[in-house]
């Protein structure tokens, strides 16, 4: 094909995302800005906020950096380079750390939030994946290997405990009162419950007719545990308490994140095949309220409930298009 003929398809691509992405003032998610993110190729993995300074860490796995961005600027203010596939990123106000999980040496690097200068390096061994701060206790816990949940202490930089897992997990997130964590396990085919205070797993959820659970979120104040399929595609509400699904529906493809809306009860799926599902939840039902349309392989975001913004990781496309942060506005 003609290098004309490209350029006019890459051109004609960018014009229908922003056409989709013009929506009307009502609409649940709209396009407020997009931030560029020059010289970053390959797949981009999770997103972390650092509030009190309002800058978004974003891992980009393929680059092998994490960006620094100034929200308020909206623009990269400096780039951590030489990373080993970055996946997981979070920040710790205790201790002002910035965490980066390494999915190619399995490292758990830290560098400061200030200076960005590395502070410590802590090996798992291999997949180093998802990383969440226990809002309880400031410990980091991180996802890897073959199936475990390693228990990290950010201020002495070493490995507290281990939880293991029947394989690799995925999202995880921390019950309200911190006194468990729900664990993704796509390979197991389970949502993985696990109790805090002894480490082990103490029940198992599953779905007979779903397969690949990545994302998830913790809805109502930790009444309800959400869980996306990719195969096939649909959110699963379970029961907390009793791991009882609640109710299913179907989304957006290649799901990678989920988010709960506690103002609007709404959560928001971002998929790889190009979309943001915007589903209600009223406590009994889930229903989908529209899809907003993004870019192909824009399947991480992270939703900030204190700025009142959704952000969305969109890969530069194999077309020329750059890569670059989608910053999307709930409405009403």
């Amino acid at each position: 094909m003609a290098r004309g003929a490209l350029l006019l398809f890459a051109v004609i691509g960018c014009l229908a995302t922003l056409r989709a992405l013009a929506s009307p003032a009502d609409a649940p998610l709209t396009l407020e800005r997009t931030i560029p993110l020059k010289g970053v190729s390959g797949r981009i993995d999770h997103l972390a906020v650092d509030l009190p300074r309002q800058r978004l860490l974003v891992a980009e796995l393929g680059n092998n950096t994490v960006d620094v961005i100034d929200i308020a600027a909206g623009q990269v203010m400096h780039r951590i380079a030489g990373l080993k596939e970055p996946q997981g990123v979070a920040y710790v106000p205790d201790g002002d750390l910035i965490v980066v999980a390494n999915a190619r040496d399995g490292s758990v690097r830290l560098f400061n939030g200030t200076s960005f200068e590395a502070v410590g390096v802590i090996a798992l061994g291999n997949d180093a994946d998802n990383i969440r701060i226990d809002p309880h206790s400031g410990q980091v816990i991180v996802g890897y290997g073959s199936g475990a949940l390693a228990v990290i202490d950010p201020r002495t930089r070493a490995t507290l405990s281990t939880t293991k897992l029947a394989a690799h997990p995925e999202g995880f997130q921390f019950a309200p009162d911190g006194g468990t964590i729900f664990v993704n396990v796509p390979e197991a085919r389970e949502l993985a419950v696990v109790d805090r205070s002894s480490g082990n797993q103490v029940a198992s959820w599953k779905v007979p007719d779903a397969r690949s659970n990545f994302p998830m979120a913790v809805v109502d104040d930790g009444a309800a545990i959400a869980s996306v399929f990719r195969s096939p595609s649909r959110l699963v509400m379970f029961r907390a308490a009793s791991g009882e699904v609640a109710a299913t529906v179907p989304t957006c493809g290649d799901a990678d994140d989920v988010f709960f809306d506690g103002k609007r009860h709404r959560l928001y799926v971002s998929c790889g095949d190009g979309a943001v599902d915007v589903l209600s939840w009223d406590g009994k039902a889930t229903t989908k309220l529209s899809g907003t349309a993004t870019q192909s392989g824009a399947r991480t975001s992270l939703f900030v409930p204190q700025l009142d913004r959704l952000f969305v990781a969109s890969r530069a496309g194999w077309m020329g298009g750059s890569a670059a942060i989608l910053v999307l506005r709930p409405s009403p």
